[in-house]
């Protein structure tokens, strides 16, 4: 296991040195971000559908389903996308390579624990309107990065063989940068703003599932979770300097509280356990308070966050030793979300399908390797905005041991 670990640690020092950064996206601008994660792998592939008590992978999003874990769990993720983004005139491409996540879970009996660290929004963005073609025209560009991250530790406890609960701590942190230059025709000297916001803040979140047996070989498999209303503190610093000034202005430090609404996630799903699941889920998210002074508009507004997914997975033999290929858990789903993000009175939406496979590791062994594949579309043309068309092409690894079992020989 330990070698799993730093085989998985120099992967993950890959994705995060090769990285610049987390998303190519101009709507990222707005907020904190683009949200980054969207589960783990495994319930990535099936549009975010995570209704099953698991018990050799980890599911991140509700934390009741540690107390299913029967083995150690440790995973790690990462993400390649490309993205097409255009308008009614032109348009362009962006590619990044990212870090999606690393937890470790332990079972303890009725109880089960996890912990780790999640990448959860990111800004990366570069706009350029240049209207220096016309008298007294202007020039400006803008240019974006950083997000927020985020550790956390969670428990699950058992009620019953069906029922499980749990809630999980979540400490926020990150840092975003803007920077704004302006150019005005006729004028030799331009001008350069410089925001710098570090944010922090705690949220918690809680969750239960229920599974119950229709017959003898369908379940019913339930979920539900919610995450509490927090506050994300934002400490920001303003420079202003001109091009061969060598005094820049450096502004009062100001300090903002945003509002991070709160969050309940419903899953059912129907299925014969270890061999196939169909499943849907349902999330709604009230509004928040995210505009800082910096990234504040007129024509913006945030609305309502929901989405609505189904998905599943389907499996030939999972017992088989003779045929490898049987044992390949097959996923799919589809997704559509509203983002809670309005431009131009035009709500920006995403809608998406996902295809994935877990592989495992040798015969006898749950360790499996996970790719997956996401495409869709968000935003529009429509309103002088902006359409992306994406591609993501996933990775992680899920390695699974027995830790803390004496040994019956010495």
């Amino acid at each position: 296991m330990i070698k799993k670990i730093i085989v998985s640690a120099c992967l993950l020092i890959s994705f995060v040195s090769f990285a610049q950064q987390g998303t190519a996206s101009p709507y990222s601008f707005f907020g904190i971000g683009d949200v980054r994660f969207k589960g783990t792998l495994e319930n990535r592939s099936m549009a975010g559908v995570s209704v099953e008590q698991d018990s050799i992978h980890l599911n991140i999003e509700n934390p009741s389903s540690y107390a299913s874990l029967r083995q150690t769990v440790f995973t790690v993720g990462g993400t390649f996308g490309s993205n097409t983004l255009k308008t009614t005139d032109e348009s362009a491409k962006a590619q990044r390579s990212t870090f999606d996540y690393l937890a470790l879970g332990i079972p303890m009996g009725k109880f089960g624990a996890a912990f780790g660290l999640v990448p959860v929004t990111s800004v990366g963005y570069k706009i350029l309107n240049d209207q220096t073609a016309v008298v007294d025209g202007t020039s400006s560009q803008l240019q974006g990065k950083g997000g927020v991250n985020k550790v956390f530790a969670g428990l699950g406890y058992k009620i019953t063989p069906k029922w499980n609960i749990g809630a999980d701590a979540q400490y926020n942190f990150g840092k975003i940068t803007t920077t704004s230059v302006e150019l005005a025709t006729g004028i030799q000297n331009g001008t350069q703003e410089t925001n710098t916001s570090e944010l922090s803040g705690v949220s918690f979140n809680i969750g239960t599932m229920y599974q119950t047996k229709i017959d003898k070989k369908l379940s019913l498999f339930t979920s539900l979770s919610y995450t509490f209303a927090s506050t994300l503190n934002s400490n920001s610093t303003r420079v202003i300097a001109v091009d061969g000034d060598p005094d820049p202005y450096l502004g009062p430090a100001i300090e903002t509280n945003l509002k991070l609404p709160n969050k309940i996630t419903f899953g059912a799903g129907i299925g014969e356990a270890r061999k196939w699941l169909v499943g849907t889920t349902l999330a709604f998210q009230g509004n928040g308070q995210l505009a800082n002074y910096y990234n504040a508009a007129d024509n913006v507004r945030y609305e309502k966050y929901q989405k609505y997914a189904i998905g599943g997975y389907y499996i030939p033999n999972y017992a088989s030793f003779t045929s490898h290929l049987s044992r390949i858990t097959y996923r799919a789903g589809l997704k559509y979300e509203k983002l809670g993000l309005v431009v131009n009175n035009e709500s920006i939406n995403d809608v998406g399908m996902s295809l994935g496979a877990g592989i495992p590791l040798g015969n006898g062994s749950f360790s499996n390797v996970n790719v997956g594949l996401e495409f869709g579309k968000r935003g529009t043309t429509s309103a002088d905005l902006i359409q992306e068309n994406y591609f993501n092409f996933s990775l992680s690894f899920s390695f699974n041991d027995r830790w803390f079992v004496k040994s019956k020989f010495n």
